[in-house]
């Protein structure tokens, strides 16, 4: 887990503030894209994509733009590789794929789980079933 973490840090770090504008343009794709993610290994992964994407949508759109700007950026990147890859690794390859990309997510929530558990509270969202391994 520590690699994933530090992987997410490291591409945390690149995300400004124009690649966050195009993310959130193109949040609604992505969050169809997530509801078609369908694997028994991963059941929790699209509903935690779809989290970080309503957090980067709530500080983008103005509704919680005192969210720490790291853990914005975080949500950016894991939803960014998400896309990736979605687009790029085949369905025969999709568990080693979902592996990886699950590690990344539940890194970028571990990192920052207590601003994501405030976010979740404060829109009751359930917090538990979000973060529940894998």
């Amino acid at each position: 887990m520590a690699e994933a973490v530090e992987f997410a840090h490291r591409g945390a770090v690149s995300i400004t503030s124009n690649i966050l504008k195009g993310v959130h343009k193109k949040l609604p794709f992505l969050k169809l894209k997530f509801t078609e993610l369908d694997n028994a290994a991963f059941p929790h992964l699209p509903d935690q994509l779809e989290f970080l994407a309503d957090v980067v949508e709530d500080f983008a759109e103005g509704v919680e733009e005192d969210l720490p700007y790291a853990t914005v950026a975080s949500a950016v990147f894991a939803l960014i590789y998400a896309q990736r890859q979605i687009d790029t690794v085949p369905d025969s390859a999709s568990e080693f794929g979902h592996a990886e990309l699950s590690a990344v997510v539940r890194a970028v929530l571990t990192e920052h789980e207590k601003v994501l558990l405030d976010y979740a509270q404060r829109h009751k969202m359930p917090w538990n079933d979000i973060t529940f391994e894998p």
